[in-house]
C-alpha cells in the first residue's frame, strides 16, 4: 500500500513539473511568435535579430505603433488599408517571412526594438520599386510600403532643367488641324514674345519663375479658352465631387469646373481642351471586390476612353492630348500611365521617379478639406518676430521615412518639435494648428507617396514649408519658383535637418515667410472661383502644358 501510494505521489509530482515546463514553452513561444494567426498572409515565423535589407533585396525598413492616428491621416490610413487587400495581385512576392525583430538597419540609422513585421520583397510588377508589408503583430494592423530602389534623387534645379527641355519639345501633331489649334499656336506666340509687364496687379515677382509670361498667360487663359466637359459615364465614379478628406483637390476641381460658365462650351467643336470628370477615389472604392487592382481599374477607365473615342471624333485627332483629367488619390498616376498616355494629368502624386512627366503632367496641390463650408478655416499665423519654434512635425508613422525623422529628432532639441501622431481630440486639434501657426519651418515629409497635404496647411498657415520628399515636383511648378518661399532637404540629409535651418539667414527667412503669404492666394478654394485661387491655378497649369506642347500638321 505504502508503495502504491508514493508511486501516487511520485506521478502527480512528474505530472505537475511536465505541466510547468509545457506552459513555460507556450508562454515562450507566444512572446517570440505572437499568438498564431489564421490569416493566410502570416507565414511560419522565423526569429532573427538583425535585418538589413539591401538594394538587391528591399530597401531599409522599420516599424512604429500606427494604430494613434493624428486628425490629417485618419482617411488616409483607411485608404491604404483598402489598398492591402488588392495588392496580392499587384505585388507577386517572391518571399514572405514573418520575423520578430530586435534590430533594424536603416542606412546608416539603427532602430531598435521595432514590432513584429511580415516582409514582403521583390515586387515582380514594377522592377524599379518593391513592396514592403508590415505587421503590428499586438494590434492586427497590417500595413503596405512601396520603396522604391535606391537611386540618386532628382534635385529641384535638375527639375528645373527638365522643364526647360520639356517646354521646348513639341509633340506629335494632330491627325488634322483645327481652329482651336491656331488659336492656342496664336496664345503661345503672345505668351513668348511678351515684353516686361510693370503692374504684377499686386502679386509679388519674386515668387514667379517670369511674372510677365504669367499674367500674360493667365489673361489669355481667361479671354480664350473653352473646354467641353464629357456626359457620359455613371455615378458616382463620374460627375460626382468629394469636397471633403485628403483628396478633396480633385471634388473641389470638379465641382467647380461642371458649375462653370465661363470657360464650359455645350458646343465640343469650340473646345480647346477636353474634361474626364472622373473621381479616381470613387473609381478605387465604387467598384466591389472584382475590381480593386490596378490592372481591373485601369480596364474600366479604358472602357470609357473608347466610349468617348468611338462616339467622339476628338479623342482620335489628337490621340487624347488635347484631354485631361484631375486625380489626386495615390492610384492617379497608375491608373491613367497607358490609357492617357498623350494627355494632361493634373496629379497629386507627382513622383517623377514614377512616371511623372514634368511639362506635360501637372502637380495637383493636396488640400486636406474638413469642411466643404468652411474651406478657408483656420487662414494665417503669426508674423516672422513672433515665431520662437524652429521646426515642426506632428503626424502618423506613414511610410519609411517619418520614421527616420522621428527618431532621429523627436525630444532631441528645444527647438525642434518633432512628434508621432497626436492624438484626435479637439484640444490636440488646436494644438496641432498652434505649432504650425508659431514654428518657422513646418516639416513636409513624404508618407506613403511623395505628396503631402502638409505643404499646402503650412501655406495656409504662414509657415515655410520644408519639404522632404525625394522626386516629388511640387504644385504649379511651371510657374511658381518654390526656391523663393520653401526648403528643399533630400532624404539623405535628414541626419543634417536643424545645421540646415539653422544655417538661413535671418533676413532670409523673413523674406522667404512674406512670399509664402504672397503665394497663399493660389492654394484656396472658394465657393465661388476667384482670380489667382486654387481653381483657376490649376486650370492655368493644364492650359500652359498644352499651350506650349501643341503642334500643327
Amino acid at each position: 500500500m505504502r508503495i502504491i501510494t508514493r508511486f501516487h505521489h511520485s506521478d502527480i509530482r512528474r505530472l505537475l513539473l511536465g505541466i510547468i515546463v509545457i506552459a513555460g514553452f507556450v508562454v515562450l513561444l507566444v512572446q517570440c511568435f505572437g499568438i498564431p494567426c489564421r490569416n493566410s498572409f502570416c507565414l511560419s515565423p522565423i526569429k532573427v535579430s538583425v535585418i538589413e535589407l539591401t538594394n538587391s533585396n528591399v530597401t531599409q525598413v522599420s516599424v512604429m505603433n500606427y494604430t494613434n492616428l493624428s486628425d490629417d491621416d485618419d482617411e488616409e490610413l483607411e485608404n491604404k488599408k483598402e489598398d492591402l487587400d488588392s495588392e496580392n495581385d499587384v505585388v507577386i512576392s517572391k518571399e514572405k517571412v514573418e520575423m520578430n525583430v530586435s534590430f533594424i538597419a536603416i542606412g546608416n540609422i539603427s532602430l531598435r526594438n521595432p514590432k513584429m513585421v511580415v516582409v514582403s520583397s521583390e515586387s515582380e510588377s514594377d522592377p524599379n520599386s518593391v513592396m514592403i508589408r508590415v505587421k503590428d503583430s499586438r494590434k492586427g494592423n497590417v500595413l503596405s510600403l512601396r520603396r522604391h530602389k535606391q537611386g540618386s534623387a532628382i534635385s529641384i534645379s535638375q527639375m528645373n532643367s527638365l522643364l526647360i527641355q520639356s517646354l521646348s519639345s513639341f509633340k506629335s501633331p494632330p491627325r488634322w488641324s483645327s481652329a482651336r489649334d491656331s488659336e492656342m499656336l496664336s496664345a503661345r506666340s503672345e505668351i513668348e514674345k511678351v515684353s516686361l509687364v510693370h503692374d504684377f496687379l499686386g502679386l509679388n515677382p519674386l515668387v514667379y519663375r517670369n511674372i510677365s509670361k504669367f499674367l500674360r498667360s493667365y489673361d489669355l487663359m481667361e479671354r480664350k479658352l473653352k473646354i467641353y466637359v464629357y456626359k457620359e459615364g455613371g455615378k458616382p465614379i463620374f460627375h460626382t465631387p468629394m469636397p471633403r478628406g485628403i483628396y478633396a483637390s480633385e471634388g473641389w476641381f470638379m465641382k467647380l469646373m461642371e458649375s462653370n460658365k465661363k470657360f464650359v462650351v455645350k458646343d465640343p467643336r469650340k473646345a480647346h481642351l477636353f474634361y474626364i470628370p472622373i473621381s479616381i477615389k470613387a473609381l478605387r472604392s465604387s467598384l466591389g471586390l472584382d475590381f480593386q487592382t490596378p490592372k481591373s481599374l485601369a480596364d474600366h477607365l479604358k472602357e470609357y476612353v473608347d466610349l468617348i473615342a468611338g462616339k467622339y471624333k476628338f479623342w482620335n485627332r489628337t490621340g487624347g492630348a488635347d484631354h485631361f483629367l484631375v486625380a489626386c488619390h495615390d492610384w492617379g498616376n497608375k491608373l491613367t500611365t497607358k490609357t492617357m498616355k498623350n494627355s494632361v494629368r493634373s496629379l497629386c502624386n507627382s513622383n517623377v521617379a514614377q512616371g511623372f512627366r514634368i511639362g506635360t503632367d501637372t502637380a495637383l496641390p493636396v488640400t486636406y478639406i474638413r469642411s466643404s463650408e468652411a474651406p478657408l478655416e483656420y487662414l494665417g499665423g503669426k508674423t516672422s518676430s513672433e515665431r520662437k519654434i524652429l521646426a515642426f512635425f506632428a503626424g502618423s508613422m506613414h511610410g519609411y521615412l517619418r520614421l527616420i525623422l522621428v527618431k532621429l529628432w523627436e525630444n532631441k532639441e528645444p527647438d525642434m518639435k518633432i512628434f508621432g501622431p497626436m492624438p484626435r481630440d479637439p484640444k490636440s486639434k488646436k494644438q496641432y494648428r498652434e505649432y504650425m501657426k508659431s514654428s518657422r519651418y513646418c516639416i513636409c515629409a513624404r508618407g506613403y507617396e511623395v505628396h503631402t497635404p502638409r505643404v499646402v496647411e503650412a501655406i495656409i498657415n504662414e509657415c515655410v514649408p520644408v519639404i522632404i520628399a525625394d522626386n516629388y515636383v511640387p504644385p504649379f511648378f511651371e510657374v511658381l519658383n518654390w526656391e523663393e518661399f520653401a526648403v528643399f532637404v533630400e532624404e539623405k540629409d535628414i541626419p543634417n535637418l536643424r545645421n540646415i535651418l539653422l544655417s538661413i539667414p535671418d533676413d532670409r527667412y523673413i523674406g522667404m515667410q512674406a512670399r509664402v503669404k504672397a503665394v497663399q492666394q493660389h492654394f484656396l478654394w472658394h465657393k465661388k472661383p476667384v482670380k489667382f485661387d486654387q481653381f483657376h491655378m490649376i486650370l492655368h497649369s493644364i492650359w500652359y502644358s498644352r499651350v506650349h506642347r501643341i503642334k500643327t500638321r
